[in-house]
């Protein structure tokens, strides 16, 4: 699959060292938190010193926080809780940006991401927290669940309250994604007009993209890099195969694409990770 033992053990350093947690929890002005792990939250494991809000808790909370959207702009853009700010966690201004946010208040910062297993809400908690920022926390249920749970506090390319039925469905995104071992044969093979392109951020990507020489790197945060790409490809009608970092983020660029008239595109099941784990199991077997 294009890498030998010694970039796959660099790989895994980088991961390693990526999910060492070296910071305490700061206490909170009267909101409700939790610090226990759960298998529905792979991130309680890997921080388990970052609080985190239910969604319930959120909800009925909802007047007395400020929520802050940690991804692109693009996801902000197409579906975010309604009061939310964007700060995505991968901006150079991250830190600078949430201490002017938080000298505006002093009511709790509230970070949310996709949800579930994506750790950006972990991960901006944490580098506020070490920005000796108080009283921030993650929201780890993400804006899936909130736009399921409290629809008229969400906001769906610009509307509010969002209509379920027009959220693409999980049956059409499904249909778009190949499994790592058939995305790779794809993006590998020779003669075939495709544009192979990784939206995720340096923090995930950390340097090392899967395809070197064959892939083209735009983030999300990137968005008017990432439309050149787009555009480029559907002008030379290639087919797009994308990938993100566990397979969630995709599902935001999927409005873009469909916006923009693409037909043959395809994403990456489950993202760089599985295929991370697919590549070390083959290695060691």
């Amino acid at each position: 699959m294009g890498y030998n033992k010694s970039q796959l053990i660099d790989m895994e350093l980088i991961m390693r060292n990526f999910s060492i947690i070296s910071v305490l929890a700061a206490l909170l002005f009267g909101q409700s938190v939790s610090f226990a792990a759960s298998d529905d939250f792979p991130g309680r494991d890997k921080y388990p010193q970052i609080p985190y809000i239910e969604l319930n808790d959120l909800y009925s909370q909802f007047d007395d926080v400020i929520i802050v959207d940690a991804r692109s702009k693009l996801e902000f853009e197409t579906l975010r809780v309604k009061t939310a700010v964007n700060i995505p966690v991968a901006g150079d201004s991250f830190e600078r940006d949430v201490a002017r946010l938080r000298a505006t208040s002093d009511k709790s910062i509230v970070f949310y991401c996709n949800g579930h297993t994506c750790m950006k809400s972990y991960i901006a908690t944490k580098k506020a927290m070490e920005a000796d920022i108080s009283n921030v926390i993650a929201f780890d249920a993400g804006i899936f669940d909130w736009t399921k749970a409290y629809p008229k506090e969400a906001v769906l390319l610009g509307a509010s309250p969002v209509n379920l039925a027009h959220l693409i469905p999980k049956s059409e995104f499904k249909k778009r994604l190949l499994t790592p071992d058939t995305f790779s044969d794809r993006a590998t093979r020779p003669g075939k007009k495709l544009m192979v392109i990784d939206v995720r951020d340096k923090y995930q990507r950390a340097g090392v993209g899967f395809y070197p020489g064959l892939e083209r790197w735009a983030s999300l945060d990137q968005q008017q890099k990432l439309e050149r790409y787009i555009q480029k490809a559907l002008k030379q009608d290639r087919t797009l195969l994308i990938y993100d970092e566990v397979g969630k983020q995709v599902r935001w660029l999927q409005y873009a694409l469909e916006k923009a008239g693409a037909k043959d595109y395809y994403f990456m099941k489950k993202g760089a990770r599985e295929y991370y784990k697919e590549i070390v199991a083959q290695e060691y077997n």
